[in-house]
């Protein structure tokens, strides 16, 4: 049988979380402003809509084309390798 007198304290698992330091790791890409960009989506789309309604405001200058074939494979035609200036592509888990 269980002892009722015991008393048992538990902690708060999430602790206390102090404020940190960020860094950037590169310089803002500046060079590209004017250039064209596809951001092709390659996962969930609750993840990547958001990611792309940043880049878009962060970087307004930017012209942003976006394909959504959720797929892993490379979704650019060779055709459109040949006039884009860049490519990011989404991949979660």
């Amino acid at each position: 049988m269980a002892e009722k007198d015991k008393l048992y304290k538990l902690l708060n698992p999430i602790w206390i979380q102090y404020p940190v330091n960020t860094l950037p790791l590169a310089p803002s890409p500046t060079i590209l402003n004017g250039k064209e960009i596809f951001f092709s989506i390659s996962s969930e789309p609750d993840i990547n809509i958001p990611l792309e309604k940043r880049f878009k405001s962060d970087y307004p200058t930017i012209k942003w084309k976006a394909k959504k074939p959720y797929l892993l494979a490379p979704v650019l035609l060779d055709e459109e390798m040949k006039t884009v200036d860049g490519q990011i592509q989404g991949v979660a888990w």
